[in-house]
């Protein structure tokens, strides 16, 4: 699994003019499913977000986690983030999971992140969405579960 992690001080996703998700200050991840991910991928994943100190404490250095400040988390489905752009002009996305198992783990990590007691505000898996955030910092991060991003 690969997720992109941006501090926000807000984000929301659209679909067909419809707000589905929205947050004030927290995470905005952008996870996507390989391959040949499982379950244990998802809470690691999970896990990682929830604990990943990147909000300012007294001092203004990163030591606080999500959890720590009370944010939320705005989980969206992006399969394009297993696009392999080496060859030619058009990704090839062989890498990512099928849609059916993507969307069971994609369902997973949501889970495994509301355990911790975070609120997860979600996307629309397959949906074409409008995301708008506001980056706080910025700061934008790149985890996997696996080997290299």
């Amino acid at each position: 699994m690969r997720a992109v992690i941006q501090r926000v001080k807000e984000a929301q996703v659209t679909v067909e003019g419809r707000e589905v998700g929205k947050i004030a200050h927290g995470l905005l991840v952008l996870l996507g499913v390989g391959e040949g991910d499982t379950e244990r991928d998802a809470k690691y994943l999970a896990e990682k977000i929830a604990h990943l100190r990147v909000f300012a404490d007294d001092e203004g250095k990163m030591n606080r986690s999500v959890l720590d400040v009370g944010g939320g988390v705005l989980a969206v489905s992006q399969f394009t983030l297993y696009g392999d752009c080496r060859k030619g002009r058009r990704p090839s996305f062989s890498g990512a999971a099928p849609p059916e198992a993507a969307n069971e783990l994609y369902l997973h990590f949501v889970q495994a992140l509301k355990g911790f007691g975070l609120t997860v505000e979600t996307g629309v898996f397959q949906a074409h969405m409008d995301v708008a955030l506001v980056n706080d910092g910025p700061v934008t991060l790149m985890v996997s579960s696996g080997g290299e991003f």
